[in-house]
């Protein structure tokens, strides 16, 4: 009867390590449709953790500045050569007004 709970010590304390373990580091977004909630409390934390090169990067890729320079000439509204080729027909390069308006 003494070697009973000497065999389950060991066992009880298998499965209390895994709740005992530190949660993921991870953040969870959620999209439902075409809205997206992002864990702010969790980029938060993050940011301000003990590494800086995790910051860093996590502010680059926040950073509305670099967002806009990523994106297409075309997302942004401007105009392309391709699309202004397009407009101009014929006259591209030779004349100021376009063929098609």
């Amino acid at each position: 009867m003494v070697r009973l709970p000497l065999i389950t010590l060991p066992l009880l304390l298998a499965c209390a390590l895994p709740a005992l373990a530190e949660p993921p580091k991870g953040c969870i977004d959620v999209q439902v449709g075409q809205s997206r909630a992002l864990a702010y409390d969790c980029l938060t934390q993050q940011l301000q953790g003990a590494d800086p090169r995790a910051a860093k990067g996590l502010r680059e890729q926040l950073d509305p500045v670099k967002q806009m320079q990523r994106r297409a000439p075309n997302q942004m509204g401007l105009a392309t050569p391709a699309a202004t080729s397009t407009r101009m027909g014929g006259s591209f390069g030779s004349s100021a007004m376009p063929q098609r308006p």
